[in-house]
């Protein structure tokens, strides 16, 4: 839509709105001095815009079903070819629903952006396919990335293939379920509370969250750019660490990277962990949401560590159940702002803004009561907390800073920090006939352990080290800013397949 002032009744109407109190007088005069900023709002919708390039043919692509399409992992299938050599040579992506494939429908988990279609790659597609990567398609998401159940997303639930007639956790739920089956080598997924590690887990898979800003969110759609992460997913670590060498690193778009450090990631493999100080954090064990036979497995696992030449000590950090606890307000006030007042990208941030995206999420008012549960829940206690002036985010983002230092203080005395990832192995899905209190709670009950560490920033990675009841269990390891090379370090002497 061009850009139209309005006349004077409208200023009018619009100040009365924001209960201005201006007379006749005032508007007439407001309107005359406004109405001549016109020209320049003209100018601006004139230019052409400035988006990243699209370097890679590729097709629209098309919606697998059947056997193609065996556990609903799949969104589109299009296939990209990348780069004759590189890194990436002979490995096969999946890239999450919330990213930029320019030319490729995107949906972001949500009916309101049916028919949406970027223009534009994400900074991370661009660099996977310039390092030889070949792209199978994009991944099933839950609605708008708020969901950790595998149900909400707009093409229906997708089944895990580790855990049958189970949630493969979200909200990278394709990403996960793909690379479990053996769909693709590797995927990407993106991380806000939880939702490349918590997928991992369920499915049995190598999922990172990294370092806040090491990998740009360029051409990503976010929650809340003040913890939004997007990083790698695969089968292996190592494939997981050759991932990241790729997509890691400034690309000068991003304003959420400041002052990062690379590493040379694949290096840390085949080391061990003898001579490293793991610290066991005593309250990621024993939650009231707790399967216990999820706790013995990761204790055994760290018993194992130390038989490898580890030193390992138990240690207590009572923080880390506040985390969760800070997380909800950020989490839902500013995902409120972000779909309320941002145009499903917010304002704040430097960076690529998808003016299609934008457009696309204009629509959502319309079609409100087709919105899932958790973002149901997210307007409605956005709302209230929108009603108490911001103080409660305003609070936990002050607060977040205090978070941080309790593990930065033992993260100078332990090389990483380790517990389960999910308190629990991969839970049962919400039938066709559930309520929006279950539907809400089976999308937020694993994320206590997960969360914290978006709102710190720390790198934390979750590898499979086990089963429980058949179900595979994640252990979550958590590392020093820009560390990621000691946390794949530790991740790789864990993982089982």
């Amino acid at each position: 839509m061009a850009y139209v002032f309005p006349g004077t009744q409208g200023i009018g109407e619009i100040g009365e709105q924001l209960e201005l109190d201006l007379t006749p007088e005032e508007v007439s005069e407001y309107h005359a001095y406004l109405s001549a900023l016109t020209p320049a709002f003209h100018l601006i919708e004139q230019l052409p815009d400035e988006t990243p390039p699209v370097k890679y043919p590729r097709t629209p692509g098309y919606r697998p079903e059947g056997s193609e399409n065996q556990h609903n992992g799949w969104v589109v299938k299009s296939t990209i070819k990348g780069a004759t050599k590189g890194k990436l040579k002979g490995k096969t992506l999946a890239i999450k629903d919330s990213v930029n494939v320019a030319g490729v429908p995107m949906s972001n988990g949500a009916s309101i952006l049916d028919g949406h279609v970027p223009d534009f790659d994400a900074t991370i597609v661009t660099r996977i396919l310039d390092a030889g990567g070949e792209i199978l398609g994009k991944a099933s998401c839950e609605y708008l990335c708020f969901a950790g159940n595998s149900v909400t997303g707009v093409n229906g639930p997708v089944q895990n293939p580790r855990a049958p007639g189970r949630s493969a956790g979200g909200s990278s739920t394709g990403s996960a379920a793909l690379v479990a089956a053996g769909d693709v080598d590797m995927s990407i997924g993106a991380d806000q509370a939880g939702s490349i590690r918590m997928p991992a887990s369920f499915c049995g898979i190598v999922g990172l969250k990294p370092t806040f800003g090491l990998v740009p969110y360029t051409g990503v759609a976010g929650i809340e750019c003040t913890f939004d992460h997007v990083g790698p997913m695969a089968r292996t670590v190592a494939d997981c660490a050759l991932l990241l060498e790729v997509i890691a690193g400034e690309d000068g778009i991003d304003g959420r990277q400041r002052n990062v450090k690379v590493q040379p990631y694949t290096k840390a493999l085949g080391r061990g962990v003898k001579g490293l100080k793991i610290g066991v954090v005593k309250e990621g064990f024993g939650r009231p949401e707790t399967e216990q036979g999820v706790d013995d497995v990761v204790r055994a696992e760290i018993k194992r560590l130390e038989s490898l030449g580890a030193t390992v000590e138990e240690i207590s950090i009572p923080w880390h159940n506040i985390g969760s606890a800070l997380w909800l307000p950020i989490g839902i006030e500013g995902s409120y702002h972000n779909i309320v007042r941002g145009h499903g990208v917010g304002y704040g941030g430097i960076g690529a803004y998808s003016l299609t995206y934008m457009k696309a999420f204009e629509s959502w008012p319309a079609h409100a009561a087709e919105l899932a549960a958790p973002i149901k829940a997210v307007l409605l206690s956005g709302r209230v907390l929108e009603r108490h002036g911001g103080r409660l985010y305003a609070k936990a983002q002050n607060l977040r800073r205090r978070l941080r230092n309790e593990y930065d203080a033992w993260l100078q005395k332990f090389d990483v920090l380790v517990m389960p990832t999910t308190p629990m192995t991969a839970t049962p899905m919400p039938g066709a006939d559930a309520g929006p209190q279950e539907i809400v709670h089976r999308s937020w009950e694993m994320l206590q352990n997960t969360s914290p560490f978006d709102l710190t920033g720390h790198p934390a990675i979750s590898v499979n080290c086990g089963e429980h009841d058949s179900r595979p269990v994640g252990f979550m390891v958590v590392g020093r800013h820009f560390d990621e090379q000691t946390v794949f370090q530790v991740a790789e002497a864990v993982h089982r397949d």
